[in-house]
């Protein structure tokens, strides 16, 4: 039985443009250079208490791959030791005990493995997952990080959704590198999730 206080959260950083990678995947327009006088410092305690309350991470298989270039690289693993679920029909390789592959019902999954034992249910990448997400009725809240650059092309946010997502602006938040930040509560979400399974 789902969780009644779980939430689900579809979180993306983005372009301005609303791209999430460019068509080949690569995210190297993520360093930005901009500084916004105005904004808030995003304080490294703040930025730890604030993952501490996640308590597990949802992906595609691209996303999981860009992480592990990322570790790869030498800038580590970005999910901590929190249980990190792959959506995937593909063999990649489990480099850590916390990861797990799953192909299947997704809102089979969500509601009947993932409400129940966990509280806060962040979906972190990409385009195709986060619109099945919306799209079956799963998320909760959708945060959305836009970085201050414009790339023309590449894979959308949210790929293909089949009707309107009615969405409550609930925060709003500029930070002194010229992201803004904001954070919609999806309205009517219950419902479609009752329904998805």
């Amino acid at each position: 039985m789902a969780n009644p206080d779980s939430r689900v959260t579809i979180h993306m950083v983005a372009s301005l443009d609303g791209f999430i990678a460019r068509k080949d995947g690569r995210v190297d327009w993520l360093d930005t250079s901009d500084e916004f006088a105005g904004g808030d410092a995003l304080d490294p305690g703040f930025v730890e208490a604030f993952l501490k309350t996640i308590d597990c991470y949802v992906m595609g298989s691209r996303t999981y791959e860009t992480a592990l270039r990322f570790e790869a690289q030498g800038f580590g693993w970005a999910y901590g030791d929190k249980p990190t679920f792959v959506l995937t029909r593909r063999e990649l390789p489990r480099t850590r005990d916390t990861v797990e592959f799953h192909s299947g019902d997704l809102a089979a999954f969500v509601n009947g493995r993932l409400r129940p034992a966990h509280r806060s249910i962040w979906f972190v990448g990409g385009g195709s997952v986060s619109g099945e997400c919306l799209r079956l009725g799963l998320a909760d809240e959708v945060r959305y990080s836009i970085l201050p650059i414009l790339i023309g092309d590449g894979i959308a946010f949210f790929e293909k959704l089949d009707r309107d997502i009615a969405l409550h602006l609930a925060e709003v938040k500029a930070y002194t590198s010229g992201t803004v930040a904001l954070r919609y509560e999806v309205r009517g979400h219950r419902d479609g999730a009752r329904n998805a399974t």
